[in-house]
């Protein structure tokens, strides 16, 4: 990963900001028994308190989008090209970077908020809607051995992430949104100077 990281600045990643403005929830209409937790906005206030919020998109090029692709890793997929992220700011420093990683566990889906810290740690995982039975959730104190990683081979079912019996299907789908936001994070460097700016 050290090599990736050292040709980051060279991949083609633009980024527009609109100042302070939050968007609107990325959860749709529910579908009848789904578990509903949060709103984006909540979540946001929940990550960032007191913190103004700046809502902004990078777009990755082909060579950003393999970069990231490669760093997250296998059962990690990487997608769009189109990266909507939230920054959270008190006065002129950066708390950290929120990314939203809506996905399907089997059949149906979940939505949840990762949040790296400005040292790209996993700074917390919420959980806003999971449309799966509730037998299938995984519980905030297994989400909680997550808080603190980086992108290494620690963070995996095969590393030092517990699976958790029962709902291994949703154990793999948090732990790969995990790694998603982690790969697209180091590769965009939202909180670099110019970092995700063309």
């Amino acid at each position: 990963m050290s090599s990736d990281c050292g040709s980051a600045r060279r991949w083609h990643v633009t980024a527009t900001v609109a100042g302070g403005v939050l968007a609107g929830v990325v959860m749709l209409a529910a579908p009848l028994g789904a578990q509903v937790r949060l709103t984006q906005e909540e979540a946001l206030q929940l990550a960032f308190p007191d913190a103004a919020v700046e809502r902004r998109t990078a777009f990755l090029d082909d060579s950003a989008l393999e970069a990231a692709r490669a760093l997250a890793g296998g059962g990690a997929e990487v997608t769009s090209r189109v990266v909507t992220y939230y920054v959270g700011m008190r006065g002129d420093t950066a708390l950290g970077v929120a990314y939203f990683d809506s996905h399907v566990v089997r059949t149906l889906r979940e939505v949840l908020m990762i949040v790296v810290a400005p040292e790209g740690r996993i700074e917390r995982i919420e959980v806003l809607r999971f449309d799966e039975p509730p037998e299938y959730e995984v519980p905030d104190n297994w989400i909680a051995q997550l808080e603190g990683r980086r992108l290494d081979d620690d963070l995996s079912l095969k590393g030092a992430v517990v699976n958790m019996t029962g709902a291994t299907l949703t154990s793999e789908a948090v732990v790969a949104a995990a790694r998603r936001a982690l790969a697209v994070h180091e590769v965009i460097r939202p909180l670099e100077s110019g970092g995700g700016q063309s």
